[in-house]
């Protein structure tokens, strides 16, 4: 409580001046404000990125069939969607410096429900009313429980304020939970390491968890990079502290092997799994990494704790609704008609799927089968093409 202008904390009776030096504020005062700031960075960063991706995805599809596959570099819409990106990725970044990681980390559920939703307008016309709504349904129920549960963790999360100076990062590297923690971490991603490559388990669990894995270790660096530059900027240089400069490259390092991961279990699997599964990991071990690194529960009661959980467990249920009603619903290509002005062009052909990798959109994946060759008729009195193989 706060008494005659200290904060009293353990029978101690600690000044303004003691608390803004050790980085301390009664959840009161200040913590309230900078979550309030960090969960609105972090929504609308995320609605940003979402709204980028599909205009981006919009861009490739337009120029889909021309002759140069790259020719999306040259157009607008691209190029704003990139800006965009860059723009929500900032606003995510500066939101590490204010509210949790357990906090904002279960926020990238909104771009989830923003990218169904502009889907759903986006093919509102495909469908007649009846059929929309049947077809749609898991999704409209997915959308429900992710904002339901969205709410719960904004409301029941956890608000420990903390400035994330030089000093308090290496104080919380030397810690013992923290120590534990990414020992734990390290033994874990050794042995999921060696059965995916060495005995080639490729399921989606074991590559999404190191992926999860190294995105801990990355959020946790993107935090105290983020919290330093936001104190430097605000007055009180912190960039002369090495391990500034430590927590960037592990962050930057970390944020690349990440995105290896995803790229190979990309070509695996579906992207609706990939986002479901993906999105309960990250945020599971995110949590965990939060308490163990910044110690983000410390004085929180149980019916704050529970109801948090409950929050989690409601997202991670709306995010599973959305992506199998994705999976379920959307057609295995994209049709030429969804894009006004373009049916006349390619008479509703259908764009099938690059799964070769490349930034190429709708060419087909001639090495699919490479054991099977289109060879010319070798009996005179047929014109049908005749399907042989290698082997013969």
């Amino acid at each position: 409580p706060l008494i005659g202008g200290a904060w009293r904390e353990g029978g101690l009776a600690l000044s303004a001046g003691t608390m803004e030096r050790e980085g301390k504020w009664p959840p009161s005062d200040l913590s309230y404000k900078e979550n309030l700031i960090g969960t609105l960075l972090a929504i609308f960063g995320n609605l940003v990125i979402s709204i980028s991706l599909n205009m981006q995805k919009y861009s490739h599809v337009k120029l889909a069939g021309t002759k140069d596959p790259r020719s999306y570099f040259r157009t607008k819409t691209w190029w704003l969607g990139l800006t965009l990106m860059l723009i929500g990725e900032l606003g995510v970044f500066t939101a590490y410096a204010y509210a949790p990681l357990s906090l904002i980390t279960p926020l990238s559920a909104v771009s989830i429900v923003a990218s169904s939703i502009i889907g759903i307008i986006f093919l509102r016309d495909k469908w007649k009313p009846k059929e929309f709504l049947r077809n749609y349904a898991l999704s409209f129920l997915g959308c429900g429980f992710t904002v339901v549960g969205i709410y719960l963790l904004v409301t029941f999360g956890p608000n420990a304020h903390e400035k994330l100076s030089g000093r308090n990062l290496i104080s919380h590297l030397m810690g013992w939970p923290f120590l534990l923690y990414m020992l734990v971490l390290i033994i874990l991603f050794c042995l999921l390491l060696y059965f995916y490559k060495i005995r080639k388990m490729t399921y989606l669990v074991v590559i999404l968890l190191l992926e999860a894995l190294l995105g801990s270790v990355t959020i946790v660096s993107a935090k105290g990079v983020s919290g330093m530059i936001v104190l430097s900027i605000q007055g009180n240089l912190q960039l002369a502290y090495p391990i500034f400069y430590v927590l960037f490259v592990v962050m930057v390092s970390t944020a690349v092997f990440q995105a290896m991961f995803l790229r190979e279990v990309s070509e695996l699997y579906d992207p609706s799994q990939i986002a479901s599964v993906s999105y309960i990991f990250s945020t599971i071990i995110a949590v965990i990494a939060g308490a163990t690194f910044y110690l983000e529960f410390n004085g929180a009661d149980a019916l704050h704790i529970c109801m948090f959980v409950f929050g989690s467990c409601i997202a991670f249920l709306g995010v599973l609704l959305i992506t199998q009603s994705k999976k379920r619903t959307f057609d295995p290509y994209i049709t030429m008609d969804v894009l006004p002005g373009l049916g006349s062009i390619f008479a509703k052909s259908p764009v099938q799927p690059d799964l070769s990798g490349s930034f190429s959109y709708g060419t087909l994946d001639h090495n699919a089968h490479p054991d099977v060759l289109l060879e010319p008729p070798h009996e005179p009195n047929s014109s049908r093409p005749v399907i042989t193989s290698k082997q013969d």
